[in-house]
């Protein structure tokens, strides 16, 4: 294990050749692991955010009963000698009766003001019942819907009774008179809080549960019968919002102890800090402070509510330590109900705490309804008597010396605490118990920043992390703080802030009302602050102007805009993207801040980040310049070229690299769609039009449209029969590939498409039931119509055909989303899709039996206003298709690929597909996208309205959504992959290991030497045609391409482990693979001859294969020459055959890959980027059919179709990078490889079998060896110097470095010794000697040096 650490930490000094090379895996960068590629684009769900009080709540009256009849002690209580006085702290007996009572009732309203000053007091002494029902009444009559207290205190009565009732006085007091609960509580009414200071006080709250269940019975009955004689009744109140709190349980007694208050449990709820003072010096650990008596404690200075006094500063911690063990202990919306609705009913219930502990020390139970659990025996108070110990330690020398007052150490201990969870803790453990503490200490100026610091750690933790602070209250805290002017707490409140509203948007109300929003403000102008902190500013404002026009005014006033203009070309990319993402918001659907924009000329501002690097802030860029022309207010002439403008600008990222900004691209163009609707409708039915009357020209199309019946031999059907007999296909994809795959292309057998006619088409309806759709609304425009338009629209006589207008903005952008309708990724066809079909419904639904007159009204009319939809189709003979009608090639019946819900599973394909396969090409595939049918719309007989919201309510990426997770997920936390311990970093390191093995066992192999190389160590059967065959270079996975699919066998067990469809139209094939990331978490890359590139990730494991990205890595790949190469012509010389596909070659170090093929350039992907970097011309009038690049001396070597080879360096520019050009093959390069030693040589094979070697620098050959006539295939193993050629002939001969055949392998092993097909593919293992090799005949076979050697 030693070994691995020096691995992962040693610089690579001395080491030996073979360890740098297993140093360099820890080096190479990963591609396509970035956030946007391994999860959804999408929000996080939101959490249901329980914090807010629904229903704040305050006690606005009071009634203080208070029965004593001082003098006089009830007849059922005996009371001890000496006994308990003290009421409200005072002696009953020290004055006449009278005056003692309305002193003591005094002093009661006084010790409730403090902690409710502002609600009604009203005194009930030593009253009879019709005083205590007048009073009620009148209480809960002007309370309204607020809560009433009722605070009756029963020392000088009886005990309440089992039936339910307490006890006050007739009117000359010569009697007790009972008052029952249940009349109580119809006077009292809801919500309402009673608090019972008596001996057995709990019967009263058992009386009262009884009674209120009754109530609810007798409401429930009722409303069940309403002749019922208790509905004719006034209905009683229900009691569910009332709280209680009594002194004791049901069969309990007050304490008497003389040094005892008598109304201990109101001493407690109503003078906390006194009674819990005295409390303390009554036990025996307070002899160890020395010098306290009971008489100093009422000395202490200050007041209850200066938190910088020894009093007030008890207080403070008082609330925190009963506010924390109420939050720790209590349910999360008990607490919210109890603790944090009413700031009276939260005082007693925290006063009510201490209670608990005081009176259960004297064998008394406090109650409460609702229960609490016990708290009496909670760690915190053990910190509080911590706390009073060193506050009461300093009293005699501040009271006798006058010596200053050391504030206590409490909160700067919790705190403390608080840290040490955040820094020891794991992920998954209880809440930190000092939360509450927290919130309080952000009142204090001496630790507030302290405790933002740890409150902003801990909101880091997650969502979860942000609810819980929320739940316990901070919101106000930290919106109050606001106002500060402190800059050091900058930072820190911003962190916060970003924070919550990651979690919980709704706050942008709450900060607008505040004006909170200036303060972000002010900090995204602050160029002193880090880009960080002015990212998460930005975000904030992003938040408060979203969808809200409140904010969007506020923040508007508030110079946001030029703020943000100002901040586009920042280093930073995450503020170049949220300053964006901040702009599109606040003028989305808001005019006044698209003037404001047009006014800076944003719009122009924002192009710059069209080409930025970070594919992230190209989409934000694209976001803002959707919303800035999706304004749905009327177009001036200057706002429709702004328009025109910015759609022409978004237009040039047609081929973007990155599936996630040409999403952004489809959304932004479906806004100027939507806007311009009746322009667009024009454009379609003229697409539509000339696509019905259009054959496309096709260079061999002899055969007729109707015989079109397949006439192949075997080898060329197979692909759909072969697979049913593999039950296990697994296949990801959506059902829109699904159907391209089955139903293709109208195909003549040149692979062009033929002229659309009704003859084509009688068969739809069986393609439809084949695939059994249960709904048959219309999908208007098949993919098969808007590729052929997209192809049509590409050919010059068209512009003839339609005029001047076919070049306007409008039919720009319709072609260009004609292209994103072909994407190769299936989120943004299926977008694009969904604009089309609904331009195309509404231009079939508006015309009516109408024409189109000449072009040039079509120009001259333009700008429309927006809501002139369909005005411009003047009247006139002639019909465009109607939804109706079964001729046109827009209509027929097929099924509607399932919701975009769904996972995107390919279902198994089933036999009545096999049968139909062969005829498939029949059907066009057409594919819907509504939900509205046209039924509905043309029974109307008016415009679909809905159905412009639909298009562009439906539209959206989620991308904003998705990059604020980014501030809701930890962002201090180390990444795993960067944490030594994490399980990502030890399967990394697994894998390192085992390719290190790799690399050692081999290179002991291939230095021995190999003399021969024909033990066939696999063979098996593929599903089509082996086309590409390629080794994974460190585990036992192959992978085999055919047409349209692909297949992964695992060569040392011999077994199928996967195979899935990789979603290319019907009329192209896989041309080229790549592995991507081969040493660590492997990706596939499969190229097409139509240019298209995919990337697949969860392949030949038990997951489901998962399309990682796809671009259009060529967009103009030679129309005349792809698609013809066909397998029956694998016989013929490849210079008739037609075009190379697509050839590709991926260098790791660098992130890069080659692109060429049928087209005149090179082009060269950064796929760190997702952009093209690089284009170089090839200067030859032939098709690339094989690249070669060498990232250390950055050369690249193309082969191509005339037989030259050229070598060019990618430093220089365009016109000087071509270095050298060797003309000595007289026909087609089969392969062109560059050794990637520092003086590694070219080495070149064209079909003719001339095998030529040459140095870079030397215009000639250094060495020729001639290998078989007629080749099909070949490839050079990198480590061994090995090269196997494969023949049309039926063979494979495999040739050491000096020309001598090693090995000729004609039969295969076993099966009767049956030959090889002809060879289609053969691929060398990068390290092992192990040659792949795919035939005709289907079969796939894997010869080896020697068994052993394995």
């Amino acid at each position: 294990m030693k070994m691995d650490s020096d691995l992962l930490h040693s610089p690579a000094v001395g080491l030996t050749e073979e360890e740098e090379a297993d140093m360099n895996d820890w080096k190479l960068p990963l591609t396509f692991m970035k956030k946007r590629h391994l999860e959804k684009i999408e929000g996080s769900k939101a959490l249901a955010q329980s914090w807010r009080m629904k229903d704040r709540m305050k006690t606005v009256s009071v009634a203080l009963v208070l029965c004593l009849n001082v003098g006089v002690d009830p007849p059922d209580v005996v009371k001890t000698s000496p006994c308990a006085r003290l009421e409200c702290w005072i002696d009953p007996l020290s004055m006449s009766p009278q005056k003692a009572l309305e002193t003591i009732g005094a002093n009661l309203q006084k010790q409730y003001e403090n902690w409710q000053p502002r609600a009604r007091y009203k005194q009930s002494l030593d009253p009879t019942v019709d005083e205590v029902k007048k009073l009620c009444t009148s209480l809960r009559r002007n309370a309204k819907e607020e809560r009433v207290l009722f605070h009756y205190n029963g020392h000088g009565v009886p005990r309440p009774t089992v039936n339910g009732e307490i006890w006050v006085f007739n009117k000359n007091y010569t009697q007790y008179i009972p008052l029952s609960i249940y009349d109580l509580q119809t006077w009292m009414g809801s919500p309402s809080i009673f608090v019972y200071d008596c001996s057995n006080a709990g019967i009263i709250v058992k009386s009262f549960k009884q009674f209120a269940l009754q109530r609810e019975q007798e409401l429930e009955v009722a409303a069940i019968n309403p002749s019922h004689p208790l509905a004719q009744m006034p209905l009683p109140p229900s009691m569910k919002n009332c709280i209680q709190l009594a002194a004791c349980e049901a069969n309990e007694l007050l304490p008497m102890n003389p040094d005892l208050p008598a109304d201990l449990f109101t001493s407690c709820l109503t003078t906390p800090i006194k009674i819990a003072l005295r409390w303390f010096c009554m036990q025996k650990s307070a002899k160890l402070v020395p010098g306290v008596t009971l008489d100093l404690i009422e000395k202490i200075p200050g007041r209850l509510n200066d938190r910088r006094t020894p009093l007030g500063e008890l207080n403070w911690i008082f609330t925190a330590i009963t506010d924390t063990i109420a939050w720790n202990v209590l349910p999360r919306d008990l607490f919210q109900k109890l603790f944090r609705q009413d700031l009276l009913v939260a005082s007693l219930f925290r006063n009510f705490l201490l209670a608990e502990r005081i009176m259960r020390s004297y064998n008394c139970t406090p109650v409460s309804s609702p229960r609490l659990p016990p708290t009496y025996m909670h760690a915190m108070w053990w910190a509080w008597d911590f706390a009073v110990d060193i506050c009461l330690s300093q009293l005699p020398t501040i009271i006798e010396e006058g010596t200053t007052f050391r504030n206590s150490p409490f909160f700067a201990e919790q705190l403390t605490a608080f840290q040490v969870w955040l820094t020891m803790g794991v992920e998954n453990r209880n809440p930190p118990e000092q939360l509450p503490i927290v919130l309080q200490v952000l009142l204090s100026q001496v630790h507030r920043l302290r405790a933002l610091e740890l409150l902003g750690m801990f909101l880091d933790l997650g969502p979860w992390a942000v609810s819980l602070a929320l739940s316990v209250g901070i919101f106000p805290y930290v919106l109050k703080l606001l106002q500060s002017s402190a800059r050091e707490l900058r930072p820190k409140l911003v962190f916060i802030w970003a924070k919550i509203l990651a979690v919980d948007s709704s706050c942008q109300a709450d900060l607008v009302k505040d004006n909170g929003h200036k303060y972000f403000l002010s900090v995204l102008a602050d160029s002193y602050m880090p880009a960080e902190y002015r990212t998460m500013a930005v975000f904030i404002l992003a938040v408060i102007v979203n969808s809200y026009s409140t904010g969007q005014e506020a923040c508007l006033q508030g110079n946001l805009i030029a703020n943000c203009l100002e901040q586009l070309s920042d280093p930073h990319p995450l503020l170049r993207q949220w300053v964006a993402i901040c702009l599109g918001r606040i003028w989305q659907n808001f005019e006044p801040a698209r003037w404001c924009g047009v006014r800076d000329s944003a719009h122009e501002k924002l192009y710059t980040l069209l080409s930025d690097p970070i594919p992230e802030v190209r989409c934000a860029a694209v976001f803002a310049l959707g919303t800035f022309v999706g304004n749905s207010a009327e177009r001036t002439d200057h706002s429709t070229t702004i328009d025109h403008n910015v759609a022409m600008m978004l237009a040039q990222l047609i081929n973007d690299g990155s599936p996630v900004v040409r999403k952004e691209l489809v959304v932004a163009l479906s806004h100027l769609v939507v806007q311009y609707e009746s322009n667009f409708c024009t454009v379609a039915l003229q697409f539509i039009e000339e696509e019905k009357n259009y054959a496309v020209p096709s260079p061999a199309n002899t055969a007729e449209p109707g015989n079109m019946t397949p006439v192949r031999d075997s080898p060329a059907i197979p692909r759909l029969r072969s697979v049913n007999s593999y039950t296990n296909i697994r296949a990801v994809t959506t059902a829109r590939n699904l159907n391209k795959s089955l139903q293709n292309l109208n195909l003549n057998e040149e692979g062009v498409p033929a002229a659309f006619s009704p003859g084509n088409l009688s068969t739809s309806s069986s393609a439809s039931s084949t695939l059994g759709s249960p709904d048959n609304d219309e999908y208007i425009l098949s993919f098969e119509t808007i590729d052929k338009m997209r192809r049509v629209s590409s050919y010059s006589s068209l512009n003839s055909l339609i005029g001047v207008s076919f070049n306007s903005v409008y039919t720009q952008i319709w072609r260009v989303l004609l292209h994103l309708a072909a994407d190769p990724f299936p989120e943004v066809s299926d977008l694009a899709m969904k604009v089309l079909n609904s331009i195309a419904y509404k231009a079939t639904m508006n015309a009516r039996p109408q024409r189109i007159l000449d072009s040039g009204s079509l120009t001259q009319s333009a700008p429309a206003s927006p809501t002139s939809k369909g005005t411009h189709i003047h009247q006139a003979g002639g019909s465009p298709p109607m939804p109706s009608t079964s001729s046109s090639s827009l209509t027929n019946d097929v099924p509607k690929p399932p919701a975009r819900e769904q996972p995107a599973i390919r279902p198994p394909y089933t036999p009545t597909l096999g049968g139909q396969a062969p005829h498939s090409h029949q059907f066009p595939r057409t594919r819907k996208m509504f939900d509205k049918g046209p039924e509905q719309a043309a029974e109307d007989g008016e415009e679909p309205g809905g159905h412009r919201n639909y298009v562009s309510l439906a539209l959206q990426t989620g991308l904003c959504d998705w990059s604020a997770k980014y501030f809701a997920q930890p962002v201090m936390k180390i990444p795993e992959e960067h944490d030594l311990e994490s399980q990502v970093r030890m399967e990394r390191q697994w894998r390192f290991l085992r390719n290190a093995r790799v690399r050692r066992q081999s290179r002991v192999i291939t230095q021995r030497g190999i003399s021969r190389l024909d033990d066939q160590i696999f063979i098996n059967r593929n599903p089509g045609v082996p086309s590409v065959v390629k080794f994974h270079p460190f585990n036992s996975c192959i992978a085999v391409a055919d047409k349209d699919s692909i297949c992964f066998w695992d060569w040392e067990k011999g077994e199928r482990l996967d195979y899935f469809y990789n979603g290319n139209p019907r009329y192209t094939r896989i041309t080229a693979m790549e592995y991507l990331n081969g040493h660590d978490c492997s990706l596939l890359l499969t190229a097409t001859d139509d240019g298209a590139l995919r990337v697949w990730k969860n392949f030949a494991d038990q997951k489901n294969p998962e399309m990682v990205t796809a671009w259009q890595g060529l967009s103009d790949m030679l129309p005349t020459t792809r698609g013809l190469a066909r397998r029956v012509s694998i016989y013929l010389d490849r210079s008739k055959q037609g075009g190379a596909g697509m050839v590709v070659d991926w260098e790791q170090e660098t992130g890069l890959l080659m692109t060429s093929g049928d087209v005149r350039v090179i082009r060269i992907w950064d796929t760190d980027r997702e952009m093209k970097v690089q284009d170089i011309p090839t200067g030859a009038d032939s098709c690339v059919t094989s690249l070669s690049c060498d990232s250390q001396r950055s050369l690249i070597v193309a082969g191509l179709g005339d037989g030259s080879v050229r070598v060019f360096d990618r430093r220089m520019g365009p016109s000087e990078c071509r270095v050298m050009t060797y003309r000595e093959h007289g026909a087609w390069v089969v392969k062109a490889h560059l050794q990637k030693d520092t003086d590694g040589n070219v080495i070149s094979v064209s079909v003719n079998g001339d095998v030529r070697f040459f140095e870079p620098r030397t215009p000639d050959s250094i060495n020729v060896l001639q290998t078989v006539k007629g080749l099909t295939a070949l490839d050079i193993h990198p480590q061994a110097n090995l090269f196997a050629c494969g023949s049309m002939n039926q063979f494979i001969a495999v040739y050491n470095a000096n020309g001598d055949v090693i090995s000729n392998i004609k039969y295969y092993d076993g099966f009767m010794g049956q030959r090889i097909g002809a060879i289609s593919c053969l691929a060398f293992h990068p390290y092992w000697p192990h040659l792949a090799v795919g035939s005709n005949d289907y079969y796939m076979s894997i010869y080896s040096a020697e068994k052993r050697l394995r």
